[in-house]
């Protein structure tokens, strides 16, 4: 992948901030963006560890995080009520097709919505 806007869920950013080097590579040189919802369930996975806390603090200064804009919560609510998707993956797919951004999960359940640019790493 070479010079690509792309959104990564939630379990794409842990295996990243844990050392993923082949998942590393790939999204290399690439723009990176993750929902806001991403940024909460990252700072609330990694409690109180300091440490890793200064470490999530380097990283989410390296990508774009998206806000829930009017646009994002129409789409949500649609994706809710055609997925059952929880609503944090709802959110999460709706800010990707929001702003037009293929989605990098590991998490096949986001299979489910359609009309979605969806790019599925296996460990």
């Amino acid at each position: 992948m070479n010079g690509t806007d792309l959104f990564i869920d939630t379990n794409i950013c842990i295996y990243l901030l844990n050392g993923d080097i082949v998942l590393a590579e790939l999204l290399q040189g690439q723009n990176l963006y993750i929902s806001i919802i991403t940024e909460m369930e990252l700072y609330a996975y990694h409690g109180d560890n300091a440490s890793a806390i200064q470490v999530l603090d380097n990283f989410l200064k390296s990508i774009s995080v998206i806000n829930i804009e009017e646009k994002v919560k129409i789409n949500t609510i649609e994706i809710r009520k055609r997925s059952k998707l929880k609503l944090p993956d709802s959110i999460i797919a709706a800010s990707a097709i929001s702003f037009g951004l293929p989605l990098i999960t590991a998490d096949k359940g986001f299979r489910k919505v359609n009309h979605m640019d969806l790019i599925l790493f296996e460990k």
